[in-house]
């Protein structure tokens, strides 16, 4: 059965012992928990949880414009979620056999971003000339400007203020450079530590500093400042798409989880 609420903290109660019990796997909710903790809107946000004989065993959300998320759950839980959301979802984000499984279960097809997702074993760091550091005040136009080709780059829907919410990542500590020769070259994100994971993302060099190490630096870095300052695991999600994305993350050390995906349904 699932049981919605608009209250966050509701949901935290019901659902976050569920959620902390992978919280690798279930790093977007518990991130998106934690973010709203520290006081970031969600208008009109919803949140659910799944109970299956008196246990919450599943957890969805949304906080538009962005994507209904999918925490782990068994698929038979995902038609009763498009039952109650009465088919709304327009767009869906969480494990590639869940998304699935709404795709069925709404019987549409849509655009879909194939991801996958990253654990940071042993950290590998790669021998880039240059320095990572924090992102400073000075840095926020560059780093909007990066937000921006980020978001075109990997055709996903902007769905924020971009350059309030990079000031509010770069004012809590979460976003890094990497500098060459005394010149931003790269940048990565970090979020705050949700269960004890921190999530690395978005990471973006733009194209003519490219094929030179910089983003492998930049990630190394964050990574390690998340391990060392932060919390016990890194995690990040890739584009599946991206083969060159994938190698270098797995060069510096990160190992497969699993596969998502993010899927707009066609209208």
């Amino acid at each position: 059965m699932w049981t919605f609420t608009t209250d966050a903290e509701e949901f935290a109660r019901a659902a976050e012992p569920f959620l902390l019990t992978d919280p690798v796997s279930n790093t977007v909710p518990l991130t998106v928990l934690a973010g709203l903790r520290a006081g970031l809107p969600a208008q009109d946000a919803y949140f659910g949880w799944w109970t299956d004989g008196g246990q919450v065993r599943g957890a969805a959300f949304r906080t538009p414009p962005r994507p209904v998320g999918l925490a782990r759950m068994p698929l038979r839980a995902v038609a009763e979620l498009v039952r109650a959301l009465k088919g709304d979802i327009p767009e869906v984000v969480g494990p590639r056999e869940l998304t699935d499984e709404v795709a069925r279960a709404l019987g549409r097809s849509g655009h879909v971003l194939p991801e996958r997702l990253y654990r940071l074993g042993t950290l590998t760091v790669p021998d880039v000339p240059g320095r990572g550091r924090p992102a400073v005040e000075a840095d926020l136009p560059l780093l909007v400007s990066w937000m921006y080709a980020f978001f075109a780059e990997v055709k996903l829907g902007v769905g924020e203020d971009v350059p309030e919410r990079t000031r509010q990542r770069l004012s809590m500590g979460e976003l890094f450079v990497w500098e060459s020769g005394g010149v931003p070259v790269s940048f990565a994100a970090l979020s705050p530590a949700a269960g004890g994971v921190c999530r690395i993302g978005p990471v973006y060099t733009p194209p003519e500093q490219r094929r030179r190490g910089h983003g492998a630096a930049v990630t190394a870095h964050t990574s390690h400042v998340g391990l060392a300052e932060r919390c016990d695991e890194v995690v990040l999600f890739t584009d599946l798409g991206n083969p060159t994305s994938n190698a270098v993350y797995r060069s510096i050390g990160y190992e497969p989880v699993s596969d998502y995906a993010q899927v707009t349904f066609y209208r």
